[in-house]
């Protein structure tokens, strides 16, 4: 890979990224200079344009990147502790950004409308992540609880952290979403387990359990298209 000879701040000012940035908008920037603008300053022989290029090299592209932690941001040389702070954090705010778009608008008919909204946020995530999505009456979204990180299991997806949210707002019912990792959507048996035992927990609690949507990969698996709930 090409290494700059002069760092970016001896660039004419019409090609530094920042500067372009301000005068035309930042539409107009590549993936490169974006997240060389979060960089800051690269390092000796390498701009912050050139640290940014080798992470989408290493990482093919920005949502393979996005799902990186600070430790395996910083197996690029160049990137320290600071630096990958600043990516996650930013990475963080575009995930947040995405789940909260249409919060209060988000109508939830069908798995599909799960999977669209969902998929693009969660399926590069590199842990199990369990998530509640709570509807109002007319299948909108109230907002989504998280419940869990890391392996599925009955021990830590617990009714009563599930439906307390549920019964505050309160809300007519739930839809249950969860990610593998390993890009199988298929149900495990333990996915089984925990969502017979969660809808049974609901139906005494008078909180309907919707669905229970698998993501993983591109695709995705919806319980109650399956008829599994």
């Amino acid at each position: 890979m090409g290494e700059s000879l002069y760092p970016i701040a001896q660039w004419p000012k019409r090609e530094r990224p920042r500067e372009r940035l301000l005068q035309y908008g930042s539409h107009t920037l590549t993936d490169a200079e974006l997240l060389g603008i979060l960089l800051g300053k690269g390092m000796k022989k390498k701009t912050a344009i050139d640290l940014a290029r080798e992470l989408l090299d290493q990482y093919e592209s920005l949502p393979r990147l996005f799902s990186r932690s600070p430790a395996e941001l910083m197996k690029v040389k160049g990137i320290g502790l600071a630096k990958a702070a600043i990516l996650c954090a930013a990475f963080e705010l575009v995930r947040r950004i995405q789940s909260r778009k249409g919060e209060t608008h988000a109508s939830f008919k069908r798995s599909s409308d799960v999977a669209n909204q969902y998929l693009p946020l969660m399926r590069d995530l590199r842990k199990e992540v369990f998530k509640v999505l709570l509807l109002n009456r007319a299948n909108r979204l109230i907002r989504e609880v998280p419940i869990s990180e890391g392996t599925l299991d009955a021990s830590i997806v617990h009714p009563r952290d599930v439906f307390r949210e549920a019964l505050l707002e309160p809300a007519s019912g739930v839809i249950l979403l969860h990610n593998h990792p390993s890009g199988n959507s298929n149900p495990s048996e333990e996915d089984l387990r925990i969502t017979k035992q969660l809808v049974e927990a609901g139906r005494l609690l008078g909180i309907k359990v919707y669905d229970h949507i698998i993501l993983a990969g591109e695709s995705y698996v919806s319980f109650a298209d399956q008829g599994l709930l």
